[in-house]
């Protein structure tokens, strides 16, 4: 039995978006520690899945609450309450306010903001309301939850006015959260990542997709690897100390203004 398994008794893990990316590094993360793990995401991504052993796919719309709600009680039903969440839900964003396409309208502001936002807070709280339920381990202890941010909440680009927002605010919410749920034995932690090797950065238009990749981290100068965010994900479910603080995951890169 791994560390993460011994943690909390029949414990099982939720992860939002974890079809690609850092998601799916997440998922693996977590499954390869002997946790049955739930991934949330769009019908074509959970289609386009690959199979793998402890991870199982339910289609879910983050910014649909509804939705959300189905899909954790899916999980319960098949596995049990849900002790560990990590919300990797998102999508990048970027417009000028003024543009010769007519610029960043609201609309597309409140797009961005739904799912990396209104997104995470739903499937935080679906995720809590099972945790509160379950039986705590020898410290109290019922659940963790992490969100993602992303450094674009402190060093945001121009053109970055909506992602920056949304993220800056899952980093907002960190704290209050875990304030008011320490009562039931739940942490809630946040990661802010710098520049992935993602489908995210990689399905960006070619201009916008050579500003981004190009800005490297002090050291080690690179893009960062899914399987590392992975990485701290574990690592920050294990320490019974980390909780209500964002940890930026960026090799010591500072954004430039554009």
């Amino acid at each position: 039995m791994s560390a993460l398994s011994a943690l909390f008794s029949n414990g099982s893990a939720v992860v939002s978006g974890g079809a690609s990316g850092l998601g799916r590094a997440t998922a693996s993360a977590l499954a390869s520690a002997g946790l049955p793990v739930t991934v949330l995401d769009l019908p074509e991504a959970c289609a386009r899945l690959e199979a793998e052993a402890g991870v199982t796919a339910i289609p879910t719309d983050v910014t649909d609450a509804a939705s959300v709600e189905r899909a954790f009680a899916a999980h319960e039903q098949r596995v049990g309450l849900c002790r560990i969440h990590v919300n990797c839900a998102g999508v990048i964003g970027a417009g000028l306010l003024f543009s010769r396409d007519g610029g960043l309208t609201a609309d597309a502001f409140r797009r961005i903001v739904d799912v990396n936002l209104v997104g995470t807070f739903a499937c935080a709280r679906a995720a809590a309301d099972q945790m509160r339920r379950a039986e705590p381990n020898a410290e109290g202890g019922r659940g963790v939850i992490v969100n993602t941010s992303s450094i674009a909440a402190y060093d945001g680009m121009v053109g970055q006015v909506a992602y920056a927002a949304s993220k800056g605010a899952v980093a907002s919410m960190t704290l209050p959260l875990a304030r008011e749920l320490a009562r039931f034995g739940i942490r809630v932690m946040a990661i802010a990542p710098g520049v992935f090797s993602t489908p995210m950065v990689n399905d960006l238009p070619e201009r916008s997709k050579e500003v981004v990749t190009g800005l490297l981290p002090l050291f080690p100068p690179r893009l960062g690897e899914p399987a590392e965010f992975g990485q701290l994900v574990v690592s920050t479910i294990l320490h019974p100390l980390l909780n209500g603080e964002v940890i930026r995951l960026d090799g010591g890169l500072r954004m430039p203004p554009q």
